[in-house]
């Protein structure tokens, strides 16, 4: 068995019943076919009846004994023309959820169509030949009619747009995916009380409600309605009041506040860094310093004490008189510089003689006379070895 592509088939078809009608002799019946004028509209997922018949003049409505009619449908969409359905020869072939509702052989022609997709919309034509029983045509007649298939809304999606406090604007949204024809909106609050809005703040197109100026009053579950010629879908969202400052408001605060106490402890620490840093250097004793330069004393004319940190430092040559008779108006010098009185040493006595104190000091002044003499004992602080002082 040969098998024929659809298209091919189909205009095979055609050509028959063109063909048929051309060369059979005229009938004095008048074959006439019936199809709705207006436009049939379904609903997606249900069924549909297109309803077709024929007529002959002159004769009786029924189908007359030997009466053969050939029936097709067709299918056009976008691009391109399909067979639906076909009844020849007492044979039916047709597609999956196609359907006669009479059967044949009969004079109406209606089909059938179920489980309806938006895609089947289009116009459908039905073509029918008959012939009697001595295989002569009765007629031939195709007409067209029109099918809308509508799409009922797909459940819509709620939202809420903008912080909820008191004082504050929101805007709920409402938005269906898919309907055919477009859908409308409407917004209702149905607890605690019922209410309905109306534009200006209610969009019907959009499926925006509007909220300004918040109030603990207008919380409440609010519910969006799309609808549209077949059909009703809703969603509903909560809507609640806060009295407080928004979790924006209060997250800037901490973060605000952590920043600061940051930069505080930060600045503090620095602080007390910069006061330690400036006084370890004069507290430290660095090993390599330079010791500090002293006066450079005579040495046939001072006196250190044996401990070294009181000493009695006296210039002989102050305290000596001046060699020759003093000149008119000139100056004599007095001591300046002495030292607390240390024990001065003694020599070795003799019998029977008294020991006879001997001056430290150059020039034979003791130190009673120069306390006599004004002098100040002055303490000096002692140096180690490394120059630094103790």
């Amino acid at each position: 068995m040969i098998s024929l592509p659809g298209p091919l088939v189909t205009n095979l078809l055609r050509f028959l019943f063109l063909g048929l009608s051309a060369l059979a002799p005229p009938s004095r019946a008048e074959l006439q076919l019936h199809l709705p004028a207006n436009q049939l509209q379904a609903v997606e997922g249900g069924e549909v009846v297109l309803p077709a018949w024929y007529t002959l003049h002159a004769e009786v409505s029924s189908a007359q004994p030997g009466e053969v009619p050939f029936v097709m449908w067709f299918f056009k969409d976008k691009e391109k023309e399909d067979q639906v359905l076909s009844y020849i020869n007492g044979v039916t072939t047709s597609k999956p959820g196609v359907s006669l509702v009479y059967s044949m052989p009969s004079r109406n022609l209606s089909l059938r169509l179920e489980g309806l997709q938006e895609k089947d919309s289009g116009p459908y034509s039905c073509s029918v030949n008959v012939q009697d029983k001595n295989g002569q045509a009765s007629g031939h007649s195709i007409k067209t009619l029109e099918l809308n298939v509508l799409v009922p809304p797909a459940p819509p999606s709620c939202r809420l747009q903008g912080v909820p406090r008191v004082g504050a604007n929101v805007t709920l949204s409402c938005q269906s995916p898919r309907s055919k024809p477009a859908v409308q909106y409407q917004w209702d609050r149905q607890l605690p009380s019922f209410q309905t809005f109306f534009a200006p703040v209610l969009d019907v197109i959009r499926g925006s409600l509007s909220l300004t100026n918040l109030s603990s009053s207008m919380a409440g579950v609010y519910v969006c309605k799309a609808h549209n010629e077949v059909g009703t879908a809703q969603c509903n969202v909560t809507l609640e009041v806060s009295t407080g400052p928004g979790a924006a408001v209060v997250a800037g605060a901490v973060v605000g506040t952590l920043v600061g106490l940051g930069l505080l402890a930060g600045l503090v620490l620095l602080c007390h860094r910069r006061g330690k840093a400036l006084e370890e250097p004069a507290n430290d004793i660095k090993e390599d310093a330079i010791a500090p330069r002293t006066l450079p004393w005579p040495k046939s004319s001072d006196t250190i004490s044996k401990n070294g940190t009181l000493s009695s430092v006296t210039s002989a040559r102050a305290l000596r008189p001046p060699h020759g008779p003093p000149r008119p108006g000139a100056l004599t010098p007095t001591p300046s510089l002495s030292s607390q009185a240390l024990p001065s040493p003694r020599l070795p006595t003799t019998d029977g003689a008294n020991p006879q104190p001997i001056s430290p000091i150059p020039g034979g002044v003791s130190s009673s006379g120069l306390s006599r003499m004004g002098a100040v004992p002055v303490m000096v602080p002692a140096q180690s070895q490394a120059g630094s002082l103790v």
